[in-house]
């Protein structure tokens, strides 16, 4: 049947009466922890869920619980008890009649563990629970080298940044439809609107966003059972599949605990030039994927999807700095800021006569700037010569090299954008360049919470993720 709708004036006058019912005058009272509570779920309307959601609803069957309470009851779950998971807060609605009625509910009417867990493939809007095949090969045990403190772990294809970047240059991207797409529809239309119109999201008019990924655990071990019945045989060399409960899961490694893990990494594009660093797109990748690879799929998505404005600016970490993210983020008109990876081969040094301008223009030993002398594609470096020098011709009085040509120099485009026109175009105080690095942490400030949840599956998380966000 199809759900009714329920404005959010009908709600909070159901708060209203439902407290003055059980908590006047009675055995219960109110804390003063219970009012930050109460206060954020009486000014969050959620009425639109309904209308949203409407179509997943059948003409036929009995009448469905309120979708707004549904939702209503999940955030709240997220702010007072995201750990102990759904089955144990549905015991919570029964046994904290304050929870029931925050929720929308009358106390000792509540929805099942079921109900909650239809309403939660109802915001996946996907039909499958999980993105790939549960069945699936049992999978080898490799010895794993343990990698330094700080040091992300390398892709197995070390060129597939580059790869991924030169074929969405060449071909660019289409829009597909994604299983979390109905989530950031309600999320963007419902939430970061609004945000953006009380001028919580920054400057639209020239938006810089923050990108950087965290692991999320979901499980020591991947966990699976047999498909045959080879076991009760007496064959241990079983090869055939075996069903995952988690296969959209694998294993990667987690740069600042220094071991594997076992879930999924979280991508998150949020906000850097606001004071509430907000999240605006949060996406769930394979553990094993790095972050330059992660960034590449979630700025596409992100730019295809996001319609409040188009990103002016983007600050990275060191796991960013790599030739191919710079050519993507130019070629979209966007300004990069990128700290400089020390681990790589092409660092600058600044030792040595040739200066560099507040431009990023190399200056000779006699304080003139050197003359363009090509751009070579293939590395992403700018040639420069001297500046007095033409063909085998040379008129500076004190040549600095002994070249036929003069003395060339190299600077490469990371480098340009990452030391000399950063500071440029920004004022000294409260700029991006000098506070977005301390934001970062901002990226995954949920992440505490969300290592914390007792939830399953592909669904739970992503629907977790989206609810995090706005709690």
């Amino acid at each position: 049947m199809k759900p009714l709708l329920v404005v959010h004036e009908s709600y909070q006058s159901f708060l209203v009466e439902q407290l003055q019912k059980h908590y006047s005058g009675g055995i219960l009272t109110l804390v003063s922890k219970d009012w930050p509570i109460i206060y954020k779920l009486w000014i969050t309307d959620l009425s639109y869920v309904t209308s949203y959601l409407y179509e997943t609803y059948s003409f036929k069957g009995p009448a469905p619980r309120d979708p707004a309470s549904m939702l209503r009851s999940y955030l709240l779950f997220l702010l007072t008890n995201p750990t102990i998971g759904i089955t144990k807060w549905v015991d919570q609605l029964y046994r904290v009649p304050l929870y029931a009625i925050l929720s929308g509910f009358e106390p000792g009417n509540i929805p099942g563990v079921g109900t909650f867990y239809d309403f939660f493939q109802r915001l996946w809007g996907y039909d499958k629970q999980n993105i790939k095949s549960q069945i699936k090969q049992k999978r080898k045990k490799v010895k794993k080298k343990k990698l330094k403190k700080g040091e992300k772990q390398a892709p197995k294809d070390p060129g597939i940044v580059e790869k991924l970047v030169n074929r969405f240059l060449r071909y660019g991207s289409k829009k597909k439809c994604l299983p979390g797409d109905r989530l950031f529809d309600f999320f963007q239309s419902q939430f970061l609107d609004v945000s953006a119109k009380l001028g919580l999201l920054g400057d639209l008019r020239s938006f810089s966003v923050a990108g950087d990924g965290t692991p999320l655990e979901t499980a020591r071990y991947p966990r699976s059972k047999p498909t045959c019945d080879c076991s009760a045989q007496g064959i241990k060399d079983c090869t055939h599949p075996r069903l995952y409960s988690q296969p959209d899961c694998n294993s990667g490694w987690d740069s600042s605990r220094e071991r594997y893990f076992n879930g999924y990494h979280l991508y998150m594009i949020s906000t850097s030039d606001s004071f509430y660093d907000l999240p605006l797109y949060p996406r769930l990748q394979p553990a094993s994927r790095h972050d330059a690879v992660s960034l590449v799929a979630s700025s596409i998505e992100f730019s295809q999807r996001f319609s409040l404005g188009t990103i002016d600016r983007i600050l990275l970490d060191a796991a960013h700095d790599a030739d191919a993210i710079y050519k993507l983020l130019v070629h979209n008109n966007i300004e990069p800021f990128i700290d400089l990876n020390p681990r790589t081969k092409k660092n600058y040094s600044s030792d040595g006569d040739i200066k560099i301008s507040a431009k990023g223009i190399p200056i000779c030993p006699i304080g003139k700037e050197m003359k363009p002398n090509g751009y070579d594609i293939s590395q992403n470096r700018q040639k420069w010569k001297c500046p007095l020098a033409c063909r085998t011709n040379n008129t500076c009085t004190s040549p600095c090299s002994t070249a036929k040509y003069g003395r060339p120099s190299i600077l490469f485009l990371r480098i340009i954008y990452a030391c000399f026109l950063k500071p440029l175009d920004l004022p000294k105080s409260g700029s991006l360049f000098t506070n977005g690095v301390l934001r970062l942490n901002a990226l995954i400030s949920g992440k505490k919470s969300i290592i914390n949840w007792k939830l399953v599956g592909t669904v739970l998380l992503k629907c977790g993720t989206y609810a995090l966000t706005v709690s």
